[in-house]
Formats: structure tokens, sequence, C-alpha cells
């Protein structure tokens, strides 16, 4: 074992990294020493930003879109749900388009997609409209997210590629809770058609930078084998209908036929995937991808990190506006040290990386969690902001700026150049589908224990539900603890690497 500062130039990578394998270079990937402009970083977080903040931008909206549409309690679940769907759901597929078609032009693709759609959520006339817009801005957040993070892997390498990563790490924690800020400040200003138009303008001057700063990269032509269509629709079936299913508990119950059918339906198209996995010329997974542990553990600590933030911060929404009667605007305010503190823990996270390793910095993050989580689970209906939520949402977000961190640093080393955009695919399909987890597991046992719709059940879900949390937190911190790397990195924060 030794410590490499920068990555290895090897242009022909092994098909088979293992666990501990080198970051592996290709003839796109600068050296060390050949210092890449800020630029194309900066677009990707762009793209990082408006996908993240589109995950928990409608919470805060949402009791004015149902006023305004006129709609049910099962149409607003499906405004966060059908993005997260697709989104989630398409990522596996969108990593590997990113991989065997130019990646410039995937992520105009995607950002063209996710801009029109944002453009067509603010003139939806109704729940069909505004779900299927929302769909589609998931679709375009697929296409997106694989090709952002593969552009940053194979434009930037040893010290800039890991601030980058960190930075990727800060955005996507970051990002979910100043949704809830910027969902409630401009539905209350402006009126909730504000939270999907103000993506357009961004994603406009997106696009005509992206033409411009973005590296042209040539790829070999790709027969339509080699995107492996079949594995691809039966991954996003299975998860649609565990998110269905998911989303159906709250209002039907774990025990109810919509459920139950719906997980049963999840778990045979699940099957399927796998079995298809397994035979597929060009799997879209390849079998290799299990044996790398730095992105398995990863991507399980993300999902499980992931889910405690948006599951967090839902349940918060909905106590701030039902129980403390907060407007959207204030219940958004409110959320703002919670923002802070995960700005905190990802500044923090940064310097720790060069003196504690990964898997110490992610389990001390999520003991964090499950203090927070245990300290929320104690508020009550006469509950007061300073007093009574601020400490739990300060160590609590403290806590998840720390875990995302020390997760996107080391989840994809170990990857070639050329799965760059499968494994980024497959880390986010974590961070998606933990979104999604979260709010259905979370409002699940809230409503066990009360109803969400009045103050004292809502304080009797809220307090269950942190109690979910904090088991749930302490559960992740052990995987994390036994599972992430234990190698240290040092001040160009490369890594300890066998060969």
């Amino acid at each position: 074992m030794h410590t490499t500062e920068t990555a290895t130039t090897s242009t022909a990578p092994a098909p088979h990294p293992g666990p501990h394998a080198a970051v592996h270079g290709d003839p796109e990937q600068p050296g060390t020493g050949d210092r890449k402009s800020w630029a194309v970083l900066a677009l990707a977080l762009t793209a990082q930003i408006l996908v993240v903040l589109d995950i928990s931008v409608v919470n805060t909206a949402l009791p004015a879109i149902g006023r305004s549409l006129r709609l049910g309690s099962s149409d607003l679940q499906w405004l966060v749900t059908a993005y997260l769907l697709l989104s989630g759901g398409g990522l596996l597929l969108g990593g590997r388009i990113a991989d065997l078609l130019p990646r410039r032009r995937v992520f105009l693709t995607g950002m063209t997609v996710f801009t029109s759609a944002s453009l067509f959520s603010g003139f939806a006339g109704n729940a069909a409209e505004l779900i299927a817009a929302r769909a589609t801005q998931g679709l375009g957040a697929a296409l997106m997210t694989p090709a952002a993070l593969s552009i940053v892997m194979t434009t930037y390498s040893g010290a800039q590629r890991t601030k980058g990563l960190a930075l990727w790490g800060a955005v996507g924690s970051l990002g979910v809770a100043a949704g809830v800020l910027f969902g409630g400040a401009l539905t209350t200003w402006a009126g909730w058609q504000l939270i999907f138009w103000v993506n357009v303008p961004i994603g406009v001057v997106a696009l005509v930078l992206g033409l411009k700063i973005l590296p042209k990269d040539v790829t070999a032509r790709a027969d339509l084998a080699q995107f492996d269509l079949p594995g691809a629709f039966t991954v996003i079936g299975g998860l649609a209908a565990l998110m269905y299913g998911l989303a159906s508990t709250s209002a039907h119950g774990w025990l109810s036929v919509r459920a139950l059918v719906a997980f049963a339906a999840s778990a045979v198209l699940l099957a399927a995937f796998i079995h298809i996995e397994k035979r597929a010329a060009r799997p879209l997974v390849p079998p290799h991808t299990w044996k790398v542990t730095t992105l398995v553990s990863g991507t399980t600590v993300m999902l499980g990190a992931t889910a405690l933030l948006v599951g967090a911060v839902f349940m918060t929404s909905i106590f701030f506006q039902t129980v403390m009667e907060y407007s959207a605007l204030r219940a958004g305010v409110a959320f703002l040290p919670l923002a802070l503190a995960i700005t905190a823990g990802t500044h923090h996270a940064s310097k720790l990386l060069a003196k504690a390793s990964p898997r110490n910095i992610a389990a001390g993050g999520l003991t964090l969690v499950t203090a927070g989580a245990a300290l929320l689970s104690s508020v009550g209906s006469d509950a007061q902001f300073a007093t009574d939520l601020l400490p739990g949402m300060l160590v609590l977000g403290f806590g998840v700026g720390v875990v995302f961190v020390a997760v996107a640093v080391t989840a994809m080393a170990g990857i070639p150049a050329q799965h760059a955009g499968m494994a980024s695919g497959f880390l986010m399909t974590g961070h998606e589908v933990g979104a999604a987890l979260g709010v259905a597991v979370l409002s699940a046992v809230a409503t066990t224990a009360g109803s969400l719709t009045e103050p004292a059940g809502v304080a009797d879900g809220f307090s269950a539900a942190f109690v979910a949390a904090a088991v749930l937190a302490a559960a992740v911190g052990v995987v994390a603890f036994v599972r992430m790397s234990a190698a240290r990195m040092d001040g160009a924060a490369a890594m300890h690497m066998h060969h």
C-alpha cells in the first residue's frame, strides 16, 4: 500500500476494478500539474443544484398548489413522487447513455428537457398536466446528473477533482434544505408557478455556456443492444412500483391491497432485472460493480443519509405549517438554520478528509444525525422553535453535511473513466430513491401515530417519525463503519490504494 497524489495514468484500465482499485485516467484526463478552469465544475454544479432543489422545492408550495388546482391528497403526493420516480428510476439508464454517447451532448439534452418541463409545469392547469410535467423534469434530471458528474470526473484530477466531488456532495445535501426555503419564499411572494419558472432562465444560460465551455468528446458508434433497454425498463418499472407502493401506504396503510400488489409487482420486476443483468452481453450495471466496495457502500450510506434528510424536511415542514401555523414563507425561513448547519458540516468534513478515514467521518456524522433525530422526537404540540426544534435541526443538519462529503469523495474511487457515467448513475440512484423512501417511510410511521391533517395528530406523528429516524440513522452509521473505506486521504486528498 502506498499513497498516490494523483490518479494513475494508465490508458487501459482493468475491466474489473477491485474494491481498492486506483482511479484510472484516460486520454482526456489532465495531469495534476495541468490545472483546469473551474468553469466546467460551476456549470455541472448548477445542473446539480437545479436537480436537487426540485426534490424539495414543492414541499412548502403543496398547500398553495392544492388550493389553486383543487388537487386531492394523493395528487399532492404524486407531485413529489413523479419527479423522484423518473429521476431516480432513470439514472442507471442515464448513466449508461452518458458512457456510450458524447457526455456533452447528453448533458445539454438533459438540460433542455429539464428546462422545457419546468416551463410547462408552471402552465399546468390540472393534476394530470402537472404530474406529467414533473415526471418529464425527472427524465431530464436522469440524463443530466450522471453526465454532469462524469464530466467532472474526466475533466479534473488530483486535488481539483477531490474539491469538485466535495462540492458536489455539499450541493446534494444543501440543495434539499435550500429548496424548502426557496419554495416558501417564491410561493408567498409570486405564486407557486415561479418555483418552476425560476429554472427556465438558469437553464437557458447554462445551455448557452455549455455549448461554449464543455469539452467536446467523441465516442465510438453505439448500437441499441449496448444500452440494455430490457434491464432499464425492468429496473425503472420495479422502482416505480416500489415508490407507488410506498406512496400509497400513508393513505391506505402498509397492508392494503393497493400497497401489497405494488410491492409484489416491484419484487417481480426487480427480480427480472437481476435475471436480465446476469445474462445480458452489456448489462446496465456491470457485474464487477458490486465488487467495488467504495461505490456500493457509498451508495448505501448515501441512500440512508438522503432518506433521513428529506424525510426530516418533509415532516418538519408539515409540523411548521400545521402545528405552529407558519406561512409557507415563514416555514421556509425556519429551515435556514438547517441549511447553514449542513454547510458548516460539509466545510468541517472537507478539512477532516486529510486527518481521518471516510469510514470514521461518515460514522461520526451519522452519530450526530442519530442524536439530532432523538432530540426532535421529544418535540410536543406546545413546541417553541428556538428551544425545542432548533437544537435538533442544527445537530442533524451538521451530521448530514459531514456524511455527504465523506460519501461523495470516496464512492467514485476505483471507477475507470469509461464507467464514470454508470457509477455516478448508481450513486445518484441511491440519492433519489433514498429521498422517496425517506418521505414514504417517515410519513407512514407518522400516520400510524396520528393524522397528518390536524395539529394534535401531527405532533404525535412527528415524535414517532423521529424515533424511527434515530433508529435508521444508527443502523446506517453501523453500515458506514463496517463497510466504508478505512484508508485515509492525504493533503491532495488522494487515496491509499492497492495495486
